[in-house]
């Protein structure tokens, strides 16, 4: 029965959508004259803005409602939220640890991409190198944190008891004593950070060596017959003509490292210190039951993100032009 229902609701759906276009190719077919352009645009565009302002718009503003309520959302509290999250200990230590992401991971990871970029570039084994640093991007972030809890797990320091963490056994090998990695704050947090930078590497390798690649062969060979090489041509033709592309890709990774959740959750739980913002707002809302401050939350990250992204459309367009 409820596979019967589930399937009614996608017939359902897949009917609605097609009476949707139906209408509007109907709709579209009776424009004529002067402004038929215009109004053409404006019933195509219709069901987006629709959509838009259903799915985004009424959910935006709803939370910035349920942000100024308690936590049930029965009794007006005002800023009461927002006083709370800028002067509780607990909260201040959250945003600090978004700070520390956002400061180096974007930072960390553009230098790894751009470093690799210039290095294999236009090497035999360019494809494979790229290959290589670019594969973790294919993996979902909760499975790249599997992967690094692996990495970080710890095993008692007991006779007979083997290390299954790959930096803990290279730590016993080299003679040290294991350790608890992922509990130690504030080391755990930066910790995390590094499968941030390990993931988003390759993106910023990609779309910076696609930037170098796009320099006028005419410009290096004239630095190169000038007697510019190594570090100079690096430092005065490569970093100049690269830079709106170093911006983009600073930015855009600085809007998913503010938007991080799923290596935390997964490598900690949020624990040890090391909570970020996006997780503390699900933590807030769906664990602790405190809507009224999970609203805020909410409300909080989409006022970090929001200058990041204007800052990231203004310098693409910017770059396109």
């Amino acid at each position: 029965m409820e596979i019967a229902a589930k399937l009614g609701q996608l017939a359902l759906g897949l009917g609605a959508f097609a009476l949707v276009v139906a209408a509007i190719l109907l709709l579209a077919g009776r424009f004529n004259g002067p402004a038929a352009d215009r109004r053409l645009a404006w019933l195509f565009l219709a069901p987006t803005v629709l959509g838009l302002a259903v799915a985004v718009v009424y959910p935006a503003l709803r939370t910035v409602y349920e942000s100024l309520f308690d936590a049930h959302g029965s009794q007006f509290v005002g800023l009461d939220n927002y006083a709370s999250v800028f002067s509780s200990a607990e909260q201040l230590h959250v945003l600090r640890n978004t700070a520390i992401w956002v400061l180096l991971s974007p930072l960390a990871a553009t230098a790894v991409g751009l470093v690799y970029a210039v290095l294999v570039d236009r090497s035999r084994f360019e494809s494979f190198a790229k290959a290589l640093v670019f594969l973790p991007m294919a993996i979902s972030f909760v499975g790249a944190s599997i992967i690094w809890k692996f990495v970080y797990e710890y095993r008692p320091d007991l006779p007979g008891v083997s290390q299954i963490g790959l930096l803990n056994q290279i730590l016993v090998a080299l003679g040290g004593t294991p350790q608890q990695w992922l509990i130690n704050a504030p080391l755990n947090t930066l910790l995390l950070v590094v499968v941030m930078i390990w993931i988003q590497a390759g993106f910023a390798m990609t779309v910076l060596s696609a930037a170098i690649k796009e320099i006028p062969v005419e410009i290096i060979e004239s630095a190169q017959l000038d007697g510019v090489t190594g570090i100079g041509l690096f430092r005065n033709i490569t970093l100049p003509s690269i830079r709106p592309t170093i911006v983009v890709v600073l930015t855009t990774i600085a809007i998913w490292t503010l938007k991080v959740f799923d290596i935390v959750r997964t490598m900690t739980g949020g624990q040890f210190d090391t909570s970020v913002v996006a997780n503390e707002f699900y933590t807030s809302s769906f664990r602790s039951d405190n809507q009224g401050l999970g609203s805020t939350l909410a409300v909080l990250l989409f006022v970090l993100v929001l200058p990041v992204i204007l800052y990231n459309i203004r310098q693409l367009r910017r770059w396109g032009a």
